[in-house]
């Protein structure tokens, strides 16, 4: 049988947008399929020595999108989504895939289909067509100064421009070629494919039903590859993982440290290389820019971290409770569906107090059910069965039917 060509394209939004597709291209058996991952130069270093060709792709910088996402302006704009097009179909048409696979890649809704080629869409099931959305007020500029009650109400009315807004880009891009409307509803603009696969553990999100154009592919927990020693993993008492990513507020990890040493925990921060707004104790704290999350996270009894999916998909895959101090509106949207298991607890990033800080910290680490309903999630998906059930779809996607057996 011929070999399937799949053109992986990793957009330069955050790293977890490039490491997704990156593993799921590594995990694709080569005897069956050809792969290409397309990904920004500016990622070159996590992408090197792969058995596949990795091609550069034309990305909006990673900073022009956290500004975006800080001021709650619309990700991308009209302009930017026209030259993805144009990068994308030119990528198209010099591979020739029989399948395309993206991440937060919002042109592909327009040139996978501009081109007739099936193509799937790695997201996260809290932005999912199949639940409603009922997002929380992310922090803002104006959210640490008003009372959050009132900057609620002035959220919700507010937001169903907002929303408008954010889709207003992609409803244009899709009118400029001749595509049907998406309805200006922002979890069909950011999910739009022939398929999604969502990145997440199902029991999280128990009102999304599988179906034959979304299924879940499971948590993809990937780690930075680490070359120094780890023997201050192993040691007596608790030990709490705390990363807040390279947009988590290091001025929160000032409040936390205290803490978690009068509760007589071993401490081990990552800070994405952010300096430390104080100095650490070196008998308790261990200080990195950057771990293999995933090994740290075997060891931990808590992981502390910004609540995006990245950080507490390595936590729960390792059956490790999460404390999720939360900014933006995935981070929000990630974690209501975690504290709602019962994994977790959620603080929001403007409302960092000591005192509330310390009762979520001693709740997690002192009450065995959060524990408890992590591990429950460890079983569910392991990272093999994101490969098979990424093969099945792609197979199926192009005809293969005997892949369903």
């Amino acid at each position: 049988m011929k070999k399937l060509k799949v053109l992986f394209f990793a957009e330069g939004a955050t790293l977890a947008h490039v490491v997704r597709p990156l593993m799921l291209a590594k995990g694709l058996d080569p005897t069956n399929f050809d792969v290409v991952l397309c990904r920004p130069k500016s990622f070159s270093k996590f992408t090197s020595g792969q058995s596949f060709p990795v091609l550069d792709l034309e990305c909006q910088d990673g900073e022009v999108f956290a500004r975006r996402l800080d001021r709650g302006s619309p990700l991308y704009d009209f302009p930017t989504l026209c030259r993805y097009v144009e990068a994308d179909l030119a990528l198209i048409d010099s591979e020739k895939p029989d399948v395309i696979v993206g991440d937060f890649r919002l042109s592909l809704s327009v040139s996978a289909r501009l081109r007739s080629i099936p193509y799937i869409t790695i997201c996260d099931a809290y932005w999912s067509p199949e639940r409603t959305l009922s997002p929380q007020l992310p922090v803002m500029g104006f959210t640490h100064f008003v009372p959050i009650r009132l900057s609620e109400f002035i959220f919700r009315q507010i937001s169903p421009l907002a929303f408008h807004l954010h889709a207003l880009p992609l409803e244009r891009l899709r009118a400029k070629f001749e595509l049907p409307p998406l309805g200006y509803d922002l979890r069909l603009c950011y999910t739009d494919a022939d398929l999604r696969l969502f990145a997440n553990f199902p029991s999280l999100f128990p009102d999304v039903r599988p179906h034959t154009g979304a299924n879940f592919l499971g948590p993809i927990a990937w780690s930075p590859e680490f070359y120094g020693g780890l023997e201050f993993l192993t040691g007596k008492g608790p030990l709490t993982y705390v990363t807040m990513g390279s947009s988590g507020d290091p001025l929160a990890l000032e409040r936390i440290v205290p803490i978690l040493e009068k509760l007589g925990s071993r401490i081990v921060i990552t800070t994405a290389g952010k300096a430390l707004p104080f100095k650490s104790n070196p008998l308790t704290t261990q200080v990195f820019d950057f771990l293999p999350g995933l090994t740290v996270c075997q060891h931990a009894t808590l992981v502390i971290c910004n609540g995006g999916s990245p950080t507490t998909n390595q936590a729960l895959t390792c059956g490790v409770p999460v404390l999720g101090i939360a900014q933006n509106l995935d981070q929000f949207l990630n974690m209501n569906a975690i504290a709602a298991f019962g994994a977790g607890l959620l603080i929001r990033a403007d409302r960092v107090k000591t005192a509330a800080l310390e009762q979520a910290i001693k709740t997690l680490l002192n009450d065995p059910k959060f524990a408890e309903r992590a591990k429950s999630l460890m079983a569910e998906f392991h990272v093999e069965t994101a490969y098979d059930i990424l093969t099945k779809h792609i197979e199926l996607l192009c005809g293969i039917d005997n892949c369903l057996e």
